[in-house]
């Protein structure tokens, strides 16, 4: 893997973490309004699901496979 293509992956994990982070202070603040809205709910803890494997799968690129 070259060095520019780890610097990618790192940025874009940075970022995807980011994301993951405001998700669930927004998921937080959500559940605790007296009324809120559970589809938006829904969708936000599917997103944050969907972050999560990405970064996964990015910080997995970054590691030498162990298995080989």
């Amino acid at each position: 893997m070259s060095y520019d293509n780890t610097i990618a992956i790192e940025s874009r994990i940075v970022e995807l973490t980011q994301e993951h982070r405001d998700l669930d202070h927004a998921i937080a603040a959500l559940i605790e309004a007296p009324i809120h809205d559970q589809l938006r709910l829904k969708r936000m803890k599917k997103r944050k699901l969907l972050l999560k494997d990405q970064i996964a799968f990015l910080e997995a690129q970054l590691s030498p496979d162990l298995l080989a």
